[in-house]
C-alpha cells in the first residue's frame, strides 16, 4: 500500500537549514538580528510603507492589534461564526464580547451586509477573516467602517500573499493586518505571525507590549550605547516575540513565497479541472483584480453524492490520503454556543458548509502522483 500522503507539509529547504544553523552559531537565538531582518524584509514586500511586528503567532498578533486600538470591556467586536476560535477568543481576553455573523455562501468570507445588520452603540471593531486565501469583500467591509467609525482588524491568517483589487493583503486600508507562519501556512516558521500596519503609533505599541510592556527588546539593549541592563517596564504587557529562530525559516521562506503560491495555483487549478464533473461543489476562485493564495482548496458534498461528508472523509483516509475541516464553526463550540446562545438555524450558510466541506491536499511538496492520487480516490468514491 502506498504511503499515507499527509493534508500538509511544510517545504523547508537546504536554505532555511542553514539559516537556522547559523543561528545557532550565532549564540543569538532569542528575538534578535533575524528577527529585524525578517521584518524589514516582510515590510519591503508587501510595501506602501507599512511596518511589520514579529510575534510568535497570529493569535498574539491579534491580541496586540486590539489592545492597540483601545478595546476594553462591555465593547463589541463582529467577526464570523466560520474561522478557528482565535478570532473570537482574543476579544474575550479583554472582556469584550464577539458578536458572530454569517458569512458569503458564494465565497465563504464573512457577509459584509451582516456585518452592518450587527452593529450596536457598543460595536468598536470589525475582524473580517480572509478564508482559505481568498479576500473578504474588503471594499464593502471599509465602506460600511467608516461610516460607523469602526476599527478593522484584518484577520489575514489564510491571505499570504493574497491581492485584493490588485493590491497586497497587508497594504489596504485596515488598522491592521495580521498573518500566520504556523507549519500548514503558505510560509511557515512553525509558529509565528506578523503584524502589519500603516500607524507608527500601533507598531510601536506593539513592539512595547509584545515583551512584557518593556521599553526596549533585547536585541536592542545589547546594540545601543545604553547600558545593557537597564530598561523600564511602561506597561503590563506579554510575553509575544518572535524567535531569531523561527524567524530564520521565514527569512528565506519569504523569499520563496511568490514560487509557493504559483504551485499551489496549478494545484487548485488542476482540481478545478479534475474534479468538475463530480457531485462536488468546487471553492471559489477571486474576481478580476484579485489573486488567491490558496491556503486551502475546501470542496463541498452536493446533494447528489452518494456519500455525505463524514463518510467521505472516513474514505478517503481509508486510501491512505488526509484530509479536513474548515471550520468547525464557532456556533457549534460548547463555549461560544453556551455562552451567546448561539444556534446552527442563526448562521445557515456557515451551517451549510461545514456539514458539506472537506479541505483537501494542497501543499507544494505534492507532486502530481501525489495529486493523481487524490482525484483517482475521489472519482473512485463519489464518482458516478
Amino acid at each position: 500500500m502506498a504511503a499515507f500522503l499527509p493534508f500538509a507539509l511544510p517545504d523547508i529547504g537546504e536554505e532555511e537549514i542553514a539559516e537556522v544553523v547559523h543561528t545557532l552559531r550565532s549564540g543569538w537565538i532569542t528575538t534578535g538580528p533575524k528577527t529585524k531582518q525578517f521584518e524589514d524584509d516582510f515590510a519591503l514586500y508587501l510595501g506602501d510603507g507599512v511596518h511589520a511586528v514579529a510575534v510568535n503567532s497570529a493569535t498574539a498578533g491579534l491580541h496586540l492589534a486590539l489592545e492597540a486600538i483601545g478595546i476594553k470591556e462591555g465593547d463589541e467586536v463582529i467577526t464570523t461564526t466560520h474561522t478557528f476560535t482565535a478570532s473570537a477568543e482574543i476579544v474575550r481576553y479583554f472582556g469584550a464580547d464577539p458578536i458572530f455573523v454569517d458569512i458569503d455562501p458564494d465565497t465563504y468570507c464573512i457577509d459584509a451586509d451582516a456585518i452592518e445588520d450587527a452593529i450596536t452603540s457598543k460595536t468598536r471593531a470589525i475582524i473580517p477573516v480572509h478564508y482559505g486565501g481568498l479576500a473578504c469583500d474588503m471594499n464593502r467591509i471599509q465602506d460600511i467602517a467608516k461610516r460607523y467609525n469602526l476599527a478593522v482588524v484584518e484577520d489575514a491568517a489564510h491571505a499570504f500573499p493574497t491581492l485584493y483589487g490588485g493590491k497586497v493583503v497587508g497594504t489596504l486600508e485596515s488598522v491592521c493586518a495580521i498573518f500566520s507562519f504556523y507549519a500548514t501556512k503558505t510560509i511557515a516558521t512553525g509558529e509565528g505571525g506578523m503584524l502589519v500596519t500603516r500607524d507608527s503609533r500601533i507598531a510601536a505599541r506593539a513592539r512595547v507590549m509584545r515583551l512584557h510592556g518593556i521599553d526596549r527588546d533585547a536585541f536592542d539593549r545589547y546594540t545601543s550605547d545604553r547600558p545593557a541592563w537597564y530598561y523600564q517596564v511602561v506597561a503590563p504587557g506579554f510575553k509575544y516575540n518572535m524567535t531569531d529562530l523561527a524567524a530564520a525559516l521565514g527569512i528565506h521562506q519569504l523569499r520563496k513565497a511568490a514560487q509557493f503560491r504559483q504551485r499551489r495555483a496549478e494545484i487548485a487549478a488542476r482540481y478545478d479541472k479534475e474534479l468538475r464533473a463530480l457531485p462536488l461543489r468546487l471553492p471559489p476562485d477571486g474576481a478580476p483584480g484579485d489573486e488567491h493564495a490558496w491556503h486551502l482548496y475546501v470542496v463541498q458534498v452536493t446533494h447528489d453524492s452518494p456519500i455525505n461528508r463524514d463518510e467521505l472523509i472516513r474514505k478517503l483516509f481509508e486510501a491512505g490520503i488526509g484530509c479536513s475541516v474548515h471550520y468547525i464553526p464557532l456556533h457549534q463550540q460548547p463555549y461560544w454556543r453556551e455562552r451567546y446562545h448561539l444556534t446552527p438555524e442563526q448562521f445557515p450558510n456557515s451551517q451549510r458548509l461545514y456539514e458539506g466541506c472537506v479541505s483537501l491536499p494542497i501543499y507544494t511538496k505534492m507532486s502530481d502522483a501525489d495529486q493523481t492520487r487524490v482525484i483517482e480516490a475521489l472519482r473512485s468514491i463519489v464518482g458516478k
